[in-house]
C-alpha cells in the first residue's frame, strides 16, 4: 500500500518541488549558508544547490525529526525544542510544509529566526475558497499519512499569517496567496489559494 501512494504521489511531489525551486533559487545569494526544517530526505536542498539558477557555493543542510538512511543532503537529528545551531547560524531558512504539522508552530518559528540571520522562508497552507479546510485537509492527509507524519489539520488564514509575523518581528519581503504547485488536473482542486509563500526577513537584519 505505500508503494502504491508513494508511486501515486510521485508527479505531485516533483510538481511542488520544481515549483519551491523556482520561487526559493531567487532569495538565495552566492554563498549562503541555508538550513531546510523539516527536510524529509533532504530532496528540495539537492534540488535548490542542483538547479543552473543556484548562485554559486550555496550550502543547504537538513534538519529532520526521523533522519532517513537514504539522505540527498548533510541532515542534522532533532527531538524538539532549541534547535541544535547558534544564534545566527544560516542566512536562510526554509519551512516548507512544516509548521502546521508542529505542535507548537510559534516555538519552532521562533528557534528559526534565531538561527537565521537573514531570511525565513516558509511555505504553508491557506485556509481560502469554498470548502478550503476539506480540501486542504485532504491534500495534507493523503501526502503524509502514508509516510506517518501526523496531521494536525490546523491551517491559517491570510489574516493569522499576517498576525505571526507581525508577532515575531518579521518583515514580508515577498508573498503569494496563490500557487500553482501541482499538475493541472490536482491544481485545480487543491492547488493554486490553498497554498501559501512568504519571504520574511528579520528587523534587526536590516
Amino acid at each position: 500500500m505505500l508503494k502504491w501512494f508513494r508511486f501515486l504521489h510521485r508527479p505531485i511531489y516533483e510538481s511542488r518541488q520544481r515549483a519551491l525551486v523556482r520561487l526559493i533559487v531567487p532569495c538565495l545569494r552566492a554563498s549562503d549558508r541555508v538550513l531546510d526544517v523539516g527536510c524529509g530526505y533532504g530532496a528540495l536542498g539537492r534540488a535548490l544547490m542542483d538547479d543552473e539558477a543556484c548562485p554559486d557555493d550555496v550550502i543547504v543542510r537538513g534538519l529532520e525529526r526521523h533522519p532517513r538512511s537514504e539522505q540527498h543532503i548533510e541532515i542534522d537529528g532533532y527531538e524538539g525544542g532549541v534547535l541544535p545551531y547558534e544564534d545566527g547560524m544560516f542566512d536562510v531558512v526554509i519551512l516548507a510544509d512544516v509548521l502546521h504539522h508542529e505542535a507548537s508552530p510559534d516555538q519552532l518559528l521562533a528557534e528559526c529566526i534565531r538561527v537565521s540571520r537573514g531570511l525565513v522562508i516558509i511555505k504553508d497552507h491557506l485556509i481560502d475558497g469554498f470548502l478550503g479546510q476539506w480540501r486542504t485537509s485532504l491534500i495534507d492527509w493523503a501526502a503524509n499519512a502514508p509516510y506517518g507524519v501526523q496531521c494536525l489539520f490546523e491551517y491559517k488564514t491570510h489574516g493569522d499569517w499576517l498576525e505571526s509575523h507581525r508577532r515575531h518581528g518579521l518583515t514580508v519581503e515577498r508573498e503569494l496567496t496563490s500557487i500553482n504547485l501541482y499538475p493541472l488536473g490536482v491544481n485545480l482542486i487543491f492547488g493554486r489559494g490553498l497554498h501559501y509563500f512568504v519571504v520574511l526577513s528579520r528587523a534587526e537584519s536590516g
